[in-house]
């Protein structure tokens, strides 16, 4: 006779012991799906500032077609919480393993499915409609896939290693951007402008499916958590994780939303703004610009594991609270910086911004999921998360276009410091979580 989750406790065989997982396993599975994740997120985000514009609406100047394709890209930001609540229920109520399959499979349709889209001179509005429905579906998988990945790394962690745990997951957001740029960046060196805007830049979608298998390959083998095993066990799932969390953990969840905005902010002025105002304003050529970025995001990567390995030593909140304000600081090198038409400054700038971006991005993997207890766990981190995104990043290229049209680089490197502020008194309102036990 089958019974509900709530009342069936799972057999000793498959609650999964210290000595039954390899710990490199875990890490690299935690990483490997937000890896592949961001490449499908972040391609999007590049083909936004170099062709999604003219492809799906060509019938406007190259300002609105920018502006219109800025909107399509905020609209996964707005998803994404929606995703988090959706597989965070499941997440809390049913396993992270089988939902984190669920969503990395859902990211990956929509992903591909974007790159046979026909284009507006195909089938008229239906083709931007269809790109916003996908970009909503990708938001719906991203949604799910972080708050997964972080709870695998973080309830796994050894004691006094959770926050180098969670880092793994953090490390694949600059991996998976490097695989993006560098799809674009080598498509560039093989194609010209016709044939990249024709059809070459459906590429780099297409090939997520193959990344797709191999994500799933990898998570299929994974066990369940041992604390989330526990917790199944002895009966501490709630019946609706998003009503617990709204009732009695609504603090936690903004303070830890208002906390990410700054990762928010410093990545998407610095990547996709920062592209298109280079190629189109500077007219800086596109490889070129990509190039920077690849060597940027470096320093994004360089400072992940730095920040992780002082969020175990001296707690979360004094990272964030020293590269947040360092954060607030960079936006008033903005207009000097990348205005200035150099190279060199301008790849100095966006290594600069990448690299506060990875040390205030780096404690979140521990953090966001100290702030909840198990039985809501999946669902706070993940809605915290993607929260953060829809206030730090869902319009930030679109409003960044909007004040450098009508103010100039300042008013963009103002937008920075203000969602720094944002951030770090956020920091300056949560209690250090280092010591929490999680089970």
């Amino acid at each position: 006779m089958n019974k509900s989750l709530n009342t069936t406790a799972p057999t000793e065989s498959c609650i999964p012991h210290p000595e039954s997982f390899s710990t490199a396993r875990i890490a690299f599975a935690s990483f490997i799906g937000t890896a592949i994740e961001f490449y499908d997120f972040y391609i999007y985000g590049l083909a936004v500032a170099m062709v999604i514009g003219p492809v799906f609406f060509p019938n406007s100047d190259p300002a609105v077609q920018a502006l219109n394709a800025f909107l399509t890209f905020g609209i996964a930001f707005i998803a994404r919480p929606f995703g988090a609540l959706l597989f965070g229920h499941f997440g809390d109520r049913i396993g992270r393993k089988t939902t984190l399959v669920a969503s990395l499979l859902v990211m990956g349709l929509s992903t591909t499915l974007i790159g046979v889209l026909p284009s507006y001179e195909a089938v008229g509005w239906l083709a931007p409609a269809l790109l916003c429905l996908l970009r909503f579906g990708q938001g719906i998988g991203l949604g799910g896939e972080w708050g997964g990945a972080a709870l695998l790394a973080a309830e796994y962690a050894p004691k006094g290693k959770r926050g180098w745990f969670g880092m793994f997951p953090q490390l694949g957001p600059p991996v998976g951007f490097l695989f993006a740029v560098g799809s674009f960046l080598l498509l560039s060196q093989f194609l010209d402008d016709t044939q990249f805007r024709a059809w070459g830049w459906r590429i780099p979608f297409l090939a997520s499916a193959v990344l797709v298998v191999i994500g799933l390959y990898v998570r299929l083998k994974l066990e369940e958590t041992p604390v989330f095993a526990k917790a199944l066990r002895s009966h501490q799932q709630v019946k609706l994780p998003l009503s617990e969390l709204f009732a009695h953990h609504t603090k936690p969840l903004i303070l830890g939303a208002l906390t990410m905005v700054v990762c928010y902010a410093l990545f998407y002025i610095a990547t996709v703004f920062s592209l298109s105002y280079g190629v189109t304003s500077l007219h800086i050529p596109r490889p070129h610009f990509l190039g920077m970025l690849c060597i940027a995001v470096v320093f994004m990567a360089a400072a992940t594991p730095l920040s992780a390995w002082a969020g175990d030593r001296y707690g979360r909140r004094p990272v964030l609270l020293i590269a947040g304000s360092a954060a607030l600081l960079s936006g008033f090198l903005m207009a000097p910086m990348l205005g200035s038409g150099s190279p060199i400054l301008i790849t100095a700038f966006l290594s600069l911004e990448l690299f506060l971006m990875g040390a205030t991005f780096a404690p979140m993997g521990a953090l966001l999921p100290e702030l909840f207890p198990t039985s809501v766990r999946y669902t706070g981190a993940g809605a915290a998360y993607n929260l953060g995104g829809i206030l730090g990043a869902s319009l930030a290229p679109y409003l960044a276009q909007q004040l450098v049209q009508h103010g100039g680089l300042a008013w963009v490197g103002g937008y920075i410091s203000v969602a720094a502020a944002i951030s770090v008194l956020a920091a300056l309102a949560l209690r250090e979580t280092r010591d929490r036990d999680l089970a």
